[in-house]
């Protein structure tokens, strides 16, 4: 079994990105999207129209410094390697906490379609959320993700009004 990293998050956070379960690259260094392939730090500061700092605190805080909170959707599961097909025996986080301690966070996206797929299976419906919660799919950052750079990264741009 395999479990996840606490959130990135504070109280000023506007939206949250929420992966499924940390690649075993990432569980090894014990950071959010660790994989150099993984596009998502790349996207992040691009967003900006800022450089890439390469240390991991100074990452969090440009997250936290643009009001984004980062999580995964799962809490634990079994998986061999680390794509997110081959996951086993999800256990989600606990998400009506979360949002009752962040009521500043208005949207969440997902990294993938495969994480919006596993919230969407294990916690809508079976939590109370906030009616005020909006919900929205991106297109996975990982490097199984073939879609071009800069088709990824126009997508993304939905989450800049949010954060206004």
């Amino acid at each position: 079994m395999i479990t996840s990293f606490e959130p990135i998050v504070d109280k000023n956070c506007k939206i949250l990105i929420l992966g499924t379960m940390p690649s075993i690259t990432s569980l090894k260094k014990q950071q959010y999207y660790g994989n150099k392939q993984n596009q998502f730090w790349k996207i992040i500061y691009k967003l900006f129209n800022k450089d890439i700092e390469e240390d991991y605190e100074k990452r969090k805080i440009f997250l936290l410094n643009h009001r984004i909170a980062l999580w995964d959707v799962l809490k634990s599961c079994d998986r061999e390697g680390s794509s997110d097909s081959r996951i086993v025996n999800p256990v989600c986080n606990d998400f009506e906490t979360f949002f009752n301690i962040y009521p500043g966070i208005k949207a969440v996206f997902f990294n993938g379609s495969k994480a919006e797929e596993l919230f969407k299976k294990l916690v809508m419906g079976k939590m109370q959320l906030k009616a005020d919660l909006s919900f929205h799919g991106l297109p996975s950052t990982s490097p199984a993700n073939t879609m071009r750079f800069e088709d990824k990264l126009e997508r993304w741009k939905i989450i800049l009004p949010y954060l206004k």
